[in-house]
């Protein structure tokens, strides 16, 4: 009843686990970037169909990933390699999409990430991920950072996505990073991140995901972000209850604020 599309780049340490963890599903595609480390043929080993297309930016990859494999079923579980949907959520997404209503065109899942084998439980700020869709009512806007939107209801499930960021090691995470600033720092610098930061919206949108987007472009507006971003997570959060774990990730993620603010000054500094 769900089709499922695991989005990969180098990805041959995760990407058995990820198959192995939507076995029941009869309908597994790997839309791969290019990989030059075995990814695919790892894939195609465990069943897998196999896509491949050369990355341009995130949301036009993901767009592809939902367009161009023939999927079987009309519901689609959209996987990045580090992900694993656990048996609970496995039987409660079968479950939603055999009673779903017409007007239901997407589910929201809970996503639990890890440090170390610790539960980011407080620390993680966006724990809701729209990654259940009805196929063909969903596309994705924003080249970093990607945003869905869906054409129709968007249904919370309660079962975790276990997330495991931290998988390739503290290096990887920052050389990732690196290269998400850069691209955030440019939408800075050119305004556009700016565009949804409405008071009302972050506090009145009709949806979780439209408010998160306008209260994200309010707090680019906002001066020592990266200060202000780990006494949040580390206070407000409560990543501080996370233990070490917690502290790393906090900082971490106002690290990752700072390089955005220095690029930005970076570009505007430049003739």
């Amino acid at each position: 009843m769900i089709s499922v599309v695991i989005l990969t780049k180098n990805e041959a340490g995760d990407i058995a686990g990820a198959i192995n963890s939507v076995a029941f599903s009869d309908d597994v595609h790997v839309f791969d970037s290019l990989s030059t480390d075995g990814t695919q043929q790892i894939a195609r080993d465990l069943g897998a169909t196999v896509h491949e297309r050369a990355f341009d930016n995130y949301s036009a990859q993901r767009n592809a990933s939902l367009t161009t494999p023939q999927f079987r079923n009309d519901w689609i579980l959209i996987l990045d390699a580090d992900e694993r949907p656990t048996p609970e959520l496995a039987a409660e997404m079968l479950a939603a999409v055999k009673n779903a209503p017409t007007d239901v065109a997407a589910f929201r899942l809970r996503r639990h990430d890890f440090l170390w084998g610790t539960w980011l439980k407080h620390a993680q700020i966006t724990p809701y991920y729209t990654r259940l869709v009805r196929r063909g009512q969903a596309r994705y806007i924003r080249e970093i950072n990607e945003v869905i939107e869906v054409d129709g209801r968007i249904v919370e499930l309660s079962a975790p996505l276990n997330h495991y960021p931290f998988s390739k090691g503290i290096a990887h995470w920052v050389t990732k990073h690196n290269t998400y600033s850069t691209m955030e720092a440019q939408l800075l610098a050119s305004g556009a991140a700016f565009e949804d930061s409405s008071l009302k919206t972050a506090l009145l949108g009709k949806d979780r995901a439209e408010r998160r987007r306008a209260q994200k472009a309010l707090f680019f507006r906002l001066p020592a972000r990266p200060l202000i971003k780990w006494m949040y997570m580390m206070f407000v959060r409560g990543a501080i209850l996370d233990g070490y774990a917690g502290l790393t990730y906090s900082t971490l993620q106002s690290f990752y604020e700072y390089l955005i603010e220095l690029k930005r000054r970076e570009i505007h500094r430049r003739p």
